[in-house]
This record gives structure tokens, sequence and C-alpha cells, in this order.
């Protein structure tokens, strides 16, 4: 393996749980009552496939006004409840590993570049390190363009890099680009969810992916 492609989200920040609540208050706020455990499953998601998903399970829809709409007050709320978007045990030393070892790497996420700045600060990321957003490829997950598009400005094949990510979303988008996965468990999803998906690998968070890092494949020096 040359390469390593991670999501952001509940991978490297600890961020899936106020964007659960964002959404469960801005669906709230348009008479949409969802249980926060159901929201959570689908965090990973774009905006407009979980209102999709959310509301064809309650006979409801929403047209792209409307979509707009909800995701710019979830944004707003998020950056309310996330202000201090707190990197996940060992995200920086990982990174930091990475970096030094001259081992190829990026970052992929649905999040626009400016929603992540906080994020990717406390990440102790500058622009050295490969970061594409929701802005530079076509759909979101489980459609694999973020990866795809990531693995390309990476340089590697297919079979020279890893996802890596913490809920089904980004399993099944690295097995649509025929890329294998690695799972986390910081995001909230069980050990069976992610290996179900098809995760070769799963640790507990950053950390202990680092402490196990040998068993990756990856040319280190």
């Amino acid at each position: 393996m040359k390469a390593l492609i991670f999501d952001l989200d509940g991978t490297l920040i600890d961020s899936v749980y106020p964007h659960t609540l964002a959404w469960q208050q801005a669906l709230n706020e348009v008479e949409m009552v969802v249980p926060a455990c159901e929201i959570h499953r689908r965090i990973g998601l774009s905006g407009k496939l979980l209102v999709k998903a959310l509301g064809r399970r309650r006979s409801r829809s929403f047209d792209q006004t409307e979509i707009d709409a909800l995701e710019k007050r979830h944004d707003a709320l998020f950056r309310e409840m996330a202000a201090l978007q707190l990197p996940l045990p060992g995200a920086i030393e990982l990174l930091r590993f990475l970096r030094q070892s001259q081992v190829a790497h990026g970052i992929a996420t649905t999040g626009k570049r400016s929603e992540i700045e906080t994020a990717l600060a406390a990440l102790e990321i500058d622009d050295s390190t490969l970061v594409v957003d929701g802005s530079m490829a076509g759909n979101a997950k489980p459609e694999p363009d973020l990866f795809v598009e990531c693995r390309s400005r990476l340089g590697v094949e297919a079979s020279e890099a890893l996802i890596i990510g913490d809920a089904v979303w980004d399993v099944h988008a690295a097995r649509r680009a025929r890329m294998l996965a690695v799972g986390l468990l910081s995001g909230g999803s069980g050990e069976q969810e992610l290996s179900s998906a098809g995760a070769m690998r799963i640790y507990r968070d950053p950390a202990d992916m680092l402490a196990s890092i040998d068993e990756l494949g990856l040319k280190l020096p």
C-alpha cells in the first residue's frame, strides 16, 4: 500500500454527534421530529440524501429550496455546537507520523472548505496535506467520487490506496471505488456494522490505528 485517504468527521475530528444534534434541531424546526439514533446512522451522507431519506420514511418530500435552507440551518447550528472541533485521540499524531514517514495521504470530506477550516487547523494540517472537499467532486458518499478524486490527485492506483472511515457509507464508497477500507469506531458505528459492510480492519480510533500501523502493509522507513 502506498497511500491512505481519510474521511474527516468521526474519523479524525470528534464531530459526528454535533452533526447529529444540529440536523435533529434543524428538522424539528420544520416540524419533522426524528430520533437522534436515526440521524446518526446517516451522518456521512450528503445533506440532500440525508433529508430525503428521513423524509421518505415519514411520507414527506422536500424540494431543493427547502433542502438548501435546511442545510444552511444545520451548518449554523453545527458551528455553534462544535466550536472547538476537537481531534479524536491520536489523530494529530497519526497525521504527523505519516508526514514524517513520507507516506502519501489525503482527506476527502463532503464538507465545503469554508466549513472545515477550523477542523483542519485543529488537526495541525497545512497546505502540504491534500484535502478534497465537497466542492471538488461530483457526488457525495455513498458514491465514490470524493475518494476517487483524492486518489487521483495523490497519483496512486486504486489497488495502492486504503480508505479510512468511521461509517458504513465510507466502506460502501471505497468498495465502489475498488479500494480497500479500514473502519474506525470513533464515529459511533459498531464493529459488526463496519465488518459486514466490508472493512478489512477495524480500530478503536486513530491512536489504535497508529499503534497497529504495521498491519496495513504500508511501505514505512
